[in-house]
């Protein structure tokens, strides 16, 4: 089963990352983009048949290991097959 992981800075958490690239894209006169944040997605392929269990293993996952849930937010998603 196939798994995705969407992880993001949390509201109000500075992202130099997102930042630079905000200015790089202005200084390419991109100028109708008005905030960029920097995210990471991890896929991941997991040897699991119910969703239910997929779901509750990853989110163990994440919070022990894939997030850092003081900063960051997190989404799971299962893609159509």
């Amino acid at each position: 089963m196939r798994v995705i992981v969407n992880i993001q800075l949390k509201e109000g958490v500075l992202d130099p990352q997102g930042k630079a690239v905000h200015h790089a894209l202005s200084s390419l006169k991109f100028n109708e983009v008005q905030e960029v944040r920097i995210g990471k997605q991890i896929i991941l392929d997991i040897n699991e048949t119910d969703k239910k269990v997929a779901l509750e293993r990853v989110q163990v996952m994440c919070e022990e290991l894939l997030a850092n849930t003081v900063i960051e937010n997190y989404t799971i998603d299962f893609p159509a097959c």
